[in-house]
């Protein structure tokens, strides 16, 4: 986040707060929208509180004329459309004495995390600007203000929000457009020192997505055609995108009635050669272990997301954290290799799951993604992403396969799969220990066997680079994984300005583990920061379980839902020094 020094800043970030229905979640949404026709990059987060319907909310936009990918260290502009209930976002809203904070002085009194902050307060009667347009809303007056403020032109903002409001007719877009223009006016006298300098136009349009979206879509190019799933927050919207989509590729989205036979249809669906998927978090991901080893055991490919949350039990459903790394990675009884993996950016979300279901496919095993509440729900302006060519492809039995056995000890642990009828191909899938033709057995040599088949093809297959995400050089290292790459990445820029060089290791697959891969990655670095997103240090624990290091690992390691920012994880490298 840039200051202002003079120059002409990169990015700024800029929130919207407002108590239940003040419109603060479609402010940011509308201008995340007009940024991203001008050609910015652009991330858009929310938090709210754990209500069904209503309450506070804020919504967090950073926009730049580069990639977004973390939350920001000190908001530039605040909004508050009302203060109701602000205080709860308590340390979320990160305001200093470099913040405009703009607020209508009727009603509530911004809270003590902003009084107290040093910031510049200014009033404006946004409630009462609103009344001078029939069907006038204040959250409008504040996108006209925020959009001026930040460099936009008020066709790109009238334009954002006639194509938000399509569906709502022509009066209530006129009476936006009317309140907009009333913000943008208000704006012409505020001293604001992180306006943007707009891109050159482009050919190539940025895509506006969330983490959640990109997951559906990436599970689509990945070749699933059947989903299965019990709605949970924050992973519904991936069902929500599918369920149209899936349609039009000849694929089925079903509703289950809850977790356990979400993951169990989608065992059925896979076993009858259709590659498949549920979406869930934690919670439903705890109800879904035992047939997780069912699946492991019968080598039947299925992904799972888990769009993970604040825990344990309920916990916070609508906070963001990483703690079901502990369950995804050993939550099954007995000896269960299968695949976990993280994508680290809204872009990422598809691109890994694609990978995901390849990996599924090609090694008919489950795979768990992790995504999370951040990532899931965020919505962000990137590039278009690359189209990748992973199309999940199982071994096929043919027909006359005889005597066709199933699990076969055959050459890099990947045994033909049967479609259900094909002619000479019948054997017993189930969560018995088998021999190679699926006969249940009890035989010490049968189960070794099986075990070492399950675990050789998981352990042996090449994994090539998209392994983890490695960048930078330096003797420093940040360690980290899944929605934290973006604030290392922007960790590592910072500390480069400051004359320190650093380096990003953040592991996409989780599981397998690939610890030839680790040790080159890590060769010539002398000190070793693990960024998580945990209480118990899960990630930090994982780490030192499974690879083998030069150096002792110091932990930056915080539970949701506060997220750890850039300059935490640079003071943290520094402080260790």
């Amino acid at each position: 986040m840039e200051k202002a020094t003079g120059t002409v800043p990169s990015g700024v970030a800029i929130a919207f707060v407002g108590s239940g229905g003040a419109g603060a979640l479609t402010t940011g949404n509308v201008l995340l929208e007009a940024a991203c026709a001008a050609g910015l990059h652009g991330l858009l987060t929310r938090t709210l509180g754990p209500q069904i319907r209503g309450g506070e909310a804020a919504a967090l936009l950073r926009l730049a004329s580069h990639p977004v990918e973390s939350a920001a260290d000190r908001l530039d502009l605040l909004i508050g459309i009302d203060w109701v209930n602000a205080e709860r976002f308590g340390a979320e809203l990160k305001v200093g004495p470099g913040t405009l904070v703009i607020g209508d002085p009727e009603g509530t009194e911004p809270p003590p995390l902003v009084t107290a902050s040093g910031a510049r307060i200014m009033e404006l009667p946004l409630t009462e600007m609103a009344k001078a347009v029939e069907g006038g809303r204040p959250n409008m007056i504040a996108l006209g203000l925020a959009g001026r403020l930040m460099g936009l032109g008020l066709d790109q903002l009238t334009a954002a929000i006639g194509k938000f409001l399509s569906e709502k007719g022509a009066a209530a877009i006129a009476a936006s457009c009317a309140g907009i223009e009333i913000g943008f006016s208000a704006a012409a006298g505020i001293e604001f020192g992180a306006r943007l300098t707009l891109p050159e136009a482009s050919e190539s349009p940025r895509w506006l997505l969330s983490g959640n979206e990109a997951t559906g879509l990436g599970a689509l190019r990945g070749g699933i055609r059947f989903a299965a799933a019990y709605p949970i927050t924050p992973a519904t919207e991936i069902l929500e995108w599918m369920a149209p989509n899936l349609t039009k590729v000849g694929g089925l989205l079903l509703q289950a009635e809850d977790e356990l036979a979400a993951v169990n249809m989608i065992i059925g669906a896979s076993y009858g050669g259709t590659p498949s998927l549920t979406a869930t978090s934690g919670p439903g991901l705890s109800l879904m272990i035992e047939a997780l080893g069912l699946a492991t055991s019968a080598e039947v490919p299925i992904v799972i997301v888990d769009v993970m949350r604040g825990g344990p039990s309920t916990g916070i459903p609508t906070k963001s954290e990483q703690a079901d790394l502990n369950i995804a990675v050993y939550g099954m009884h007995g000896d269960a290799p299968h695949l976990v993996l993280a994508p680290q950016s809204v872009g990422d979300c598809l691109f890994t799951t694609q990978w995901a279901t390849y990996l599924a496919e090609a090694l008919q095993a489950p795979a768990i993604v992790l995504s999370d509440q951040f990532m899931g729900q965020a919505r962000a302006s990137i590039e278009r992403p690359a189209d990748i060519a992973f199309v999940g492809k199982r071994a096929v039995a043919a027909a006359g396969s005889t005597p066709y056995k199933r699990y076969a000890l055959a050459a890099g642990g990947v045994s033909p799969m049967a479609i259900p009828g094909t002619p000479g191909c019948q054997y017993t899938a189930d969560g018995l220990t088998h021999t190679e033709t699926g006969t249940p057995t009890s035989g010490a040599q049968h189960h070794l066997a099986q075990l070492d088949k399950r675990h050789d093809k998981l352990d042996g297959f090449d994994y090539g680079n998209h392994w983890a995400t490695v960048e930078g050089s330096g003797e420093f290292a940040i360690l980290t994984w899944g929605s934290l790459t973006g604030a290392a990445r922007e960790a590592c820029e910072q500390l480069a300005a400051e004359g320190i060089a650093a380096r990003v290791i953040s592991p996409r697959l989780l599981l397998p583990t690939r610890p030839g891969q680790m040790a080159k990655a890590l060769e010539g670095v002398t000190r070793i920061l693990v960024v998580e997103q945990t209480h118990g240090a899960q990630f930090h624990r994982y780490l030192r379980a499974h690879y083998d290091f030069p150096v002792r690992l110091q932990a930056l390691n915080r539970p949701g839902p506060l997220p750890i920012t850039a300059q935490e994880i640079c003071r943290a490298l520094k402080e260790g020094q």
